[in-house]
């Protein structure tokens, strides 16, 4: 028997069509926390990780080419862009030559499809809020949709906790705001719930690489996947050395207990252990959030665990309206997909170039998409023409939200092949042609602008 909390999340997420076996996922998660699981992972119980290099990896062509012909790739879609300031989804937004996310992650799979001769289907878990807005986007690419298999599969949605007694919150005002995504983790639900994982499996795919879809860097590689299926794993992650700007993200390690690879987010961390998150020498890698599993080893797994994969716990605890601050703090229930790493027994990991995580978390990063950093090929494909990505700290009372942005850049974004750093404090607007050299701070206490063909730096 449930608690009377657990119960009435129950009949809620019953009367909004959740889908059962995410009800149960959200019940045993209810149960950990209700049972006091914070599913912190303290120091003392993990060690570093080391991991072989995918540059150091001889992958046969014929090995690459059969094995991107049994991947699926899906894409997370669900944001919705809202810390920038967007309503709609995040993967719409513009990054260059009038192009979307969308539009070069659709055309990044189509150039493969051609090259490889494989059938390579596009999936997108969309949220209920992204998914209308996806699709009108996607139509434009009629041969995208893979007859058998739907373009998208949606994520679900439970209740926010209230924090002092785990009941489900009520906000009339705005009904929307009494609920939340479960977590990127919910991928591995939503996949079985909505019978996609069993369609996947009936057509004689082998092998899924999912990534984020503001991460263009995350092509669906032949080479990662022929490296994969030759490993005979059943779930991998790609990993990144960890700089300055991860201090404070999650990172790779091993379980002392079992030897498993596990995933430490930042929310997992103990206060007394954030000096050693943020210690680079000691934990040297991140995770891209590209990872690839055998889908008949996800199946069998899922199946044995009556659909509850396990995942730790993330405690995730904020306002009930995120923008006020005097609604009462609830809890929401989230789990990391790259978790899963530690279900899996054999699973792996391996380091791949900065070139393959490219995420877009603020108007910082967008600048930097938008600049000649990267170019984009006949591929779609971003390769770094820059000799370093520059560090760029933009003031967020101006800049942090997109249409502030595009308003301060209405000639696009400066050229920054050549910058180390660029910061901005204060109002400044930017004519066509700028350039930054080196290492550059623009302060001003009124709005100031840059002339068209200026160079900064030099």
């Amino acid at each position: 028997m449930g608690s009377a909390g657990l119960d009435k999340a129950r009949a809620k997420m019953r009367e909004a069509g959740v889908d059962e076996i995410a009800i149960e996922t959200f019940a045993h998660y209810y149960r950990l926390l209700e049972h006091g699981e914070t599913g912190m992972i303290p120091e003392s119980t993990i060690e570093p990780v080391d991991m072989e290099a995918l540059a150091d990896v001889e992958v046969p062509d014929d090995v690459a080419a059969d094995a991107i012909k049994k991947t699926v790739v899906i894409k997370l879609n669900g944001g919705l862009g809202t810390s920038m300031g967007m309503d709609r989804a995040k993967s719409l937004l513009c990054v260059r030559r009038g192009l979307s996310f969308l539009d070069i992650i659709a055309r990044q799979v189509l150039q493969l499809r051609k090259e490889y001769d494989a059938t390579l289907p596009l999936l997108l878990m969309n949220s209920f809020r992204t998914s209308s807005d996806t699709l009108h986007a996607l139509a434009r690419y009629e041969d995208l949709r893979v007859e058998g298999l739907p373009l998208e599969f949606l994520q679900n949605k439970e209740p926010k906790l209230l924090a002092s007694n785990l009941a489900p919150a009520s906000f009339p005002a705005d009904p929307d705001l009494e609920w939340c995504p479960p977590g990127h983790g919910d991928i591995y639900t939503a996949l079985r719930g909505s019978g996609t994982l069993d369609l996947l499996i009936e057509q004689g795919y082998r092998y899924v690489f999912v990534s984020n879809s503001d991460n263009l860097g995350a092509v669906p590689d032949p080479k990662v996947a022929g490296w994969f299926a030759a490993s005979g794993a059943p779930f991998a992650i790609e990993s990144v050395r960890r700089t300055a700007s991860d201090r404070k993200g999650g990172h790779f390690a091993r379980r002392k207990a079992d030897g498993r690879i596990v995933l430490r987010e930042t929310a997992q961390t103990l206060p007394q252990d954030k000096a050693a998150l943020a210690d680079l020498d000691r934990h040297r890698f991140t995770s891209t959030n590209n990872l690839w599993f055998d889908l008949h080893a996800m199946k069998a797994t899922l199946d044995q665990r009556e659909g509850i994969l396990g995942l730790p716990l993330i405690r995730n605890v904020k306002h009930l309206d995120p923008a006020d601050s005097s609604t009462p703090e609830v809890v929401q229930i989230e789990t990391a997909m790259g978790a899963a790493i530690e279900v899996f027994e054999g699973a792996r990991l391996i380091e791949v170039g900065r070139d393959r995580f490219i995420p877009v978390k603020t108007t910082n990063d967008l600048l930097v998409l938008r600049s000649d950093v990267y170019e984009i090929g006949t591929d779609f494909a971003l390769t770094q023409v820059a000799s370093d990505v520059p560090f760029i700290d933009l003031d967020t009372s101006y800049y942090k939200l997109v249409g502030d942005f595009d308003q301060r850049f209405p000639e696009g974004a400066p050229s920054l092949q050549k910058a180390s750093s660029f910061s901005i404090e204060g109002d400044w607007t930017f004519g066509h042609g700028v350039q930054v050299v080196g290492d550059v701070e623009l302060t001003a206490k009124c709005a100031q602008r840059v002339a068209a063909g200026e160079v900064l730096g030099a």
